[in-house]
């Protein structure tokens, strides 16, 4: 018997999901997935009736290994009655796993009854506009491994799911952008603590950051943001037919400028110490990314709740 194909995989975790399942969870109609240091937002389901599953066990299921990444899989219900799943972190590319196993949960949630994904991450501020804290709304992404072959629909297609050739230049939904900025009027959080933009996130596979150089090739090439995950994920959502949503808060700032030069006339009578100030300054590290996303997580709860809140109200009318 040959290896299971993706579709029956994903029949088998979601058989698996069900039988545990209370009735109330058991369709679910939206996802949210949970970037680095954005786990509060599955508190913005009820406490009771929920459900929580640890990566590790679910069939099939990818496991995070990355720190700020809890890995648990939740179900609640938002508001009085809307069933929904959230990630509570997320798998990488870098972290070993192929691009088509990274996404495995949105092929989940397509026979889970999915409608809407929200995707939810941290990234680097290409943008000069853009400061730590800011959320940007994603309409469009640059995904220069997807052209160069390392794509989630590489190999063949699962008909089951979507069609071979999907278009994406729609990929991220117009109307549910409106929403969400009508969403961010409607929320109070304090002045001038954080703004709201949109902007086109370039995919980077990692684990390093990016160079400056790296930095501002993006940059001309359009990117407002850069990250390592989020655009399989989109990619994958759209083959399945899942409408998106995807906003990443901007935990650092992408160093931008040409590294100094050695033979620098100005940097000839520094101190080591000296020159290491210089070349510090504005450099990324992880543990900066989930100190902004903790400060920044109440904001994106009350952001992402309201937006599906409002896009679920109007389904109804």
């Amino acid at each position: 018997m040959g290896e299971k194909s993706i579709f029956q995989q994903a029949q088998e975790t979601c058989s698996y999901l069900r039988e545990r399942l209370p009735a109330e969870l058991q369709k679910p109609r939206f996802a949210i997935i949970c970037g680095s240091g954005l786990g509060g937002l599955a508190e913005s389901v009820n406490k009771s009736p929920k459900a929580e599953f640890d990566y590790a066990s679910i069939p099939h299921f990818p496991v995070s290994t990355v720190p700020g990444h809890v890995g648990k899989l939740v179900f609640g219900i938002l508001g009085e009655n809307i069933a929904g799943v959230m990630m509570v972190g997320r798998s990488h590319y870098y972290e070993g796993h192929s691009v088509d196993r990274i996404t495995f949960p949105v092929r989940l949630f397509k026979l889970l009854g999915i409608e809407i994904i929200v995707v939810t991450s941290a990234a680097g501020g290409l943008n000069p506009e853009y400061e730590v804290g800011d959320i940007v709304i994603l309409n469009d992404h640059i995904f220069l491994a997807g052209l160069a072959g390392i794509h989630p629909l590489r190999g063949a297609n699962d008909n089951e799911f979507g069609v071979r050739f999907p278009p994406l230049s729609d990929a991220y939904d117009l109307g549910l952008r409106r929403n969400a900025h009508r969403a961010w009027r409607k929320v109070t959080v304090p002045e001038n603590t954080r703004r709201v933009y949109e902007g086109v996130y370039a995919f980077a596979g990692g684990p390093s950051f990016e160079t400056r150089a790296e930095c501002r090739l993006l940059r001309q090439l359009g990117a407002d943001l850069v990250g390592m995950s989020t655009v399989p994920e989109i990619i994958v959502a759209r083959h399945c037919g899942i409408r998106v949503l995807a906003m990443s808060l901007v935990t650092n700032k992408a160093v931008l400028t040409p590294v100094p030069c050695g033979e620098d006339q100005l940097l000839q009578n520094l101190t080591v110490d000296e020159l290491n100030t210089i070349v510090e300054e504005g450099k990324a590290n992880h543990e900066e990314v989930l100190e902004a996303g903790l400060l920044a997580a109440a904001d994106m709860q009350k952001l992402v709740t309201q937006a599906l809140a409002d896009i679920f109200a109007a389904a109804e009318n």
